[in-house]
Order: structure tokens, then sequence, then C-alpha cells
């Protein structure tokens, strides 16, 4: 089993990627591969629903960014994290453009937990966590929790890792991601089957 750690900080090693880090280390105690994937510091477009990638077999018809190689990486992948630092109360502008044409475009999110991470200095932090959830209740993911809100404080990675009930969420996730991937294996290997998915119905209010 794998999960991929999807870092939304524009700083590859920073405090983001520190409660990252954690994670990944109760994951690989656990016997399951993390990978965490950075994506990137240079601009990456927003979403413009143009369709285009329900032409191309999910993939995102811009490819001047690390949307599309990250969506490769997402159909081998068990579970998701993503993580953000908080920009103005909100994850960060990289990440928000990244998950609109990750969620518009991928086709492999249904039935496979997710939970979302931020990292503040001080403040905004439940207003940014709260954004990145709704990824997941609109695509059919199980949202993985922890003992608290999955945040982190400090203003350098050696503050993060001084907030020791921070870093502690952080670990209790990774057990509980770990927990949620086997006991959802387990089920599938008893015969437990996937809901019947119905077939989409559209209602527009404006006639």
């Amino acid at each position: 089993m794998k999960v991929l750690l999807i870092n939304g900080s524009p700083k590859s090693n920073g405090c983001t990627y520190t409660a990252l880090t954690e994670i990944a280390k109760e994951l690989e105690k656990e016997n399951i591969e993390a990978e965490i994937f950075h994506v990137g510091n240079k601009p990456i477009r927003g979403c413009m629903a143009c369709g285009g990638c329900s032409k191309t077999d999910g993939k995102c018809v811009f490819n001047d960014d690390t949307v599309n190689l990250a969506l490769e990486k997402a159909k081998q992948a068990d579970g998701f994290i993503f993580g953000s630092p908080v920009h103005y109360a909100s994850a960060s502008g990289a990440i928000t453009s990244f998950l609109d044409r990750f969620f518009y475009a991928g086709n492999c999110f249904q039935y496979k937990p997710g939970a979302a991470i931020v990292s503040c200095r001080r403040g905004g932090s439940t207003a940014a966590f709260e954004q990145l959830n709704k990824y997941f209740t609109i695509s059919n993911m199980p949202i993985v929790s922890s003992q608290y809100w999955n945040m982190v404080h400090g203003n350098t990675p050696e503050e993060v890792k001084q907030d020791l009930e921070g870093m502690q969420t952080m670990r209790t996730l990774g057990k509980n991601m770990a927990w949620l991937l086997k006991s959802i294996e387990a089920g599938k290997n008893a015969g437990v089957q996937l809901p019947k998915i119905e077939s989409k119905v559209f209602t527009n209010f404006i006639r």
C-alpha cells in the first residue's frame, strides 16, 4: 500500500514538509510506502473548467507544471495527504490551483482515504484546514482524522518540532491512515464490495 503526500508549500523543506515527514515516518513503521511530492515554487495555472481532461484519459490539458506528474502518481496511491502553509487564513494559492485541477481531471480518488494538514505561524489554520477538506467530501473519499485538528504551529521547521502536540497529532494521523488502509484492504479480502455509484444527477437552479 502507498500514500501520496502532497507538499503545497513553495518551500520544499519548510514547516509543511516537517509535518508531512512526521506522518510519513509513522506510515513506514506500518509497512506502508509514503512518498512526499512537492508541487514546486513555479506558477501553477488555475482550472478553467474547459473539460479537456475528459478527452485525455484524466490528464489536464495544461502540461507546464507538476499537476499531471502528480496525477500519474495518484493512480498508484491508496491514500492521500495534502499539506499547505496558511496564507491569509487560507491554503496557499499554489495548492489551491493545484488541487482544483488535480481533482477536476483525476478519476482515481473514489473510496481512497484522504487527509489534510496545515502549518501556520499563529492563526488562520482552521479556515485553511476546512477549505482543504472540501475536496474529499465531494469525491466520495473517507476522511482520516487525528486526536486534534491536523495542524502544526511555528515559523521555522525547528519551531514546528517544538510544537509537541502538533507533532503528536501528525503521528496519530499517520497511524490512523495506516489503520484505515489496512481495514479497507481486509474488507476487500473478506468480500466487502464498494458501494455502487449512481449516475450523477445535476440540478440547475437557473432555468
